[in-house]
């Protein structure tokens, strides 16, 4: 069956980045639930198209630069596009959106981090499926995550299983 072995789809990672920036917009309340439909709606489809010949589930951290989302007192270009589709403007994306964030959507994990040294909070992590290639590779990601305590190796088995 085609099930088994890394899949090509980017649905899980797509719908938890999109749900968390649609999540940050809601917590202020200044956002209708139908403009949020839109706004998902847009984000999602852009996403996926910005992503398309950019998703490596074989090697899930290839082009992890080119996907990451990032706000850093400037805003991420497929975020306004996606806002300006429920009329909102960049100074009240700036108001509702975190001025420090950054956005990781790889294969099979979708982190984030708000702040320029917060901690590093996974969204999604896909259970199974990761390529043994991307266990013990220490991305500046992980390295950040582990900080100066390395789990032991019983540990790092049971979190990977």
């Amino acid at each position: 069956s085609h099930r088994r072995g890394p899949r090509a789809d980017m649905v899980p990672e797509i719908a938890a980045a999109v749900g968390f920036v649609s999540g940050l917009l809601r917590t202020r309340g200044c956002v209708s639930e139908q403009q949020l439909q839109v706004f998902s709606g847009a984000l999602r489809e852009a996403l996926t198209e910005h992503y398309k010949h950019h998703w490596f589930p074989e090697k899930p951290f290839k082009g992890s630069g080119y996907r990451c989302i990032r706000i850093n007192h400037k805003m991420d270009p497929i975020i306004s596009k996606a806002a300006s589709q429920i009329g909102l403007s960049l100074p009240q994306l700036y108001q509702l959106l975190p001025s420090e964030l950054t956005l990781w959507v790889d294969p099979y994990e979708v982190s984030y981090r708000i702040g320029e040294d917060g901690s590093i909070c996974v969204l999604y992590e896909a259970a199974a499926a990761k390529p043994p290639s991307s266990y013990g590779m220490l991305t500046c990601k992980n390295q950040m995550m582990l900080g100066r305590t390395s789990p032991s190796k019983n540990y790092i088995m049971t979190v990977s299983s």
